[in-house]
């Protein structure tokens, strides 16, 4: 959705923006290309792997791009490190990249046999989604795979873990792969999603304590905005929009923002053909009121 992103964000020359989820640098890229020759984007990524790639791919614009290894719950310290008030946009992509899902080697996905890893910062972060499943209680276990994965079949599934692992520890994918397709009682056939797929967004979650950075992100994110500068944010899953689209409402109905449209953009069939991955993906966007505006005023996009 990058023509989206850079409308919301209304990208422009002599601006500052941030890229909170720079992932591989698509859309740092497009961003410093929309706001060429003087706007500047600060990017941050907690993915040591992603954030080289991204530093090599944004080389060509110079100083104009600025990368930080870190968290996006760290905004506030890093504008404070780049001596910024406040900045024009601020865009955050929660999906992850091709590149975890398909070669980091790090269990993101079920469709291969990797180590159970799916911490996104292997270098600061300790506990493995393999440690997780392999030390946790069973109610704890439920509760994340409930809470986390929405999954319907969460006790049977966390009761069918425990007693693996008594047999085997977890260290694969593929074992808890077939740990799931053991608990669940319908066929996979008769799933739209795979069996596993719920259960492994509430590992990530869990392990990479997402939900929670989230919350704490957003309302710096609020915070860091000039009058009438843009927050834009991309969600793949019910959990995550339900915090943003909170979040946003009790900012407005504070007078802090107003919505830049009252439901989500989804992307376009043509955008979904070219990467099926986008297909539950949801935009919303925000304006930081300016004092003395009417914040209830809707701007649409």
């Amino acid at each position: 959705m990058v023509a989206e992103v850079l409308q919301g964000l209304q990208v422009q020359p002599d601006r500052t923006y941030v890229d909170a989820t720079v992932g591989l640098g698509g859309h740092a890229e497009a961003i410093l290309q929309q706001s060429s020759p003087t706007g500047r984007l600060i990017g941050l990524d907690q993915d040591p792997v992603n954030l080289a790639k991204a530093r090599a791919r944004l080389q060509p614009f110079g100083s104009r791009a600025l990368l930080f290894h870190c968290n996006f719950k760290q905004l506030t310290e890093v504008l404070e490190r780049c001596h910024l008030t406040a900045v024009a946009g601020i865009l955050v992509d929660l999906g992850l990249s091709m590149e975890q899902l398909k070669v980091s080697g790090r269990g993101f996905s079920f469709g291969g046999d990797e180590p159970l890893d799916m911490r996104m910062n292997p270098e600061t972060q300790t506990q493995t989604a393999a440690e997780l499943l392999n030390t946790w209680p069973e109610a704890d276990l439920s509760r994340i795979f409930w809470e986390l994965g929405e999954e319907r079949w969460a006790r049977r599934i966390a009761r069918r873990v425990v007693q693996a692992r008594r047999q085997r520890p977890f260290q694969t994918t593929a074992q808890l792969v077939q740990t799931v397709l053991q608990a669940i009682p319908v066929k996979p056939s008769s799933r739209r999603l795979h069996p596993a797929t719920r259960v492994f967004q509430a590992l990530r979650l869990a392990v990479n304590q997402e939900l929670e950075h989230l919350a704490e992100f957003l309302p710096q994110a609020i915070a860091a905005l000039v009058p009438q500068g843009r927050l834009v944010v991309i969600a793949y899953h019910s959990l995550e929009d339900r915090i943003v689209k909170h979040t946003f409402l009790q900012a407005e109905k504070a007078g802090q923002v107003r919505r830049c449209q009252k439901k989500p953009l989804r992307p376009t069939p043509a955008e979904v053909q070219r990467n099926p991955s986008a297909r539950s993906a949801k935009l919303r966007c925000v304006v930081k009121t300016a004092p003395g505006t009417d914040s209830a005023r809707e701007e649409v996009m």
